[in-house]
């Protein structure tokens, strides 16, 4: 049953039934829309970000009090994915790495906690960029390995063409220039398969970068 609606009918057992009980479930549901939309719209403003790359400062706080509601609910799933996008803002947009950790760290956990492997898949790939700007190469490595594995079994294919295209980087930077070709080549065929004509602009651009240092 939609959220909204279920709020409805608890509002009308508390007025017409008699049963106050009911409004604390009602807060609970709409804490949970609230939740909901929160998340929701901080990742248009992520999406906005990324095309027009003007920080919104609505975005953290969205996430934050997305992360708020679902810890207060008892949400793992939720708060999990919420903590992601707080490490996010401040990974990709504000380049704080120091501050993206532990809120990636517990993105890590909750994900886990929850079974979600689509969000524990992006915990790891920005865990994988922290661990390459630190010089881990072989850490990055395995935890983007893992990454696309769990989009693999998940389905969530434009995420594996990503990966693989940042795999091919790494093979590169690992001095491993056929293999870093043929991720990007298969990163092309994942994308254009699943309709990701933004990360076949990227395959594309990462051949273009990788292909004169295989000359």
């Amino acid at each position: 049953m939609d959220r909204i609606e279920r709020a409805r009918e608890l509002y009308e057992e508390a007025v017409f039934g008699g049963r106050g009980a009911a409004l604390a479930t009602a807060d609970r549901t709409l804490d949970a829309v609230e939740a909901d939309l929160a998340l929701a719209r901080g990742r248009v403003l992520h999406a906005r970000y990324l095309e027009e790359k003007l920080e919104d400062p609505r975005e953290l706080e969205l996430f934050e009090r997305a992360a708020e509601f679902y810890e207060r609910l008892g949400d793992p799933r939720g708060e999990g994915e919420a903590r992601f996008w707080v490490g996010c803002v401040h990974q990709v947009i504000r380049g704080d790495e120091e501050a993206a950790a532990p809120a990636f760290a517990r993105a890590r956990e909750l994900a886990t906690l929850a079974g979600d492997r689509v969000t524990l898949s992006y915990v790891l790939r920005h865990l994988a960029f922290l661990d390459r700007a630190a010089g881990r190469l072989d850490v990055a490595r395995e935890g983007m390995e893992e990454s696309t594995r769990l989009r693999r079994e998940a389905g969530f294919l434009p995420g594996v063409a990503a990966n693989l295209v940042a795999l091919g980087y790494l093979a590169a930077e690992q001095g491993h220039l056929d293999r870093a070709l043929a991720m990007v080549d298969e990163a092309t065929a994942v994308a254009e398969a699943s309709a990701a004509r933004a990360i076949v602009r990227w395959a594309e651009e990462a051949r273009a970068n990788l292909s004169p240092l295989s000359n």
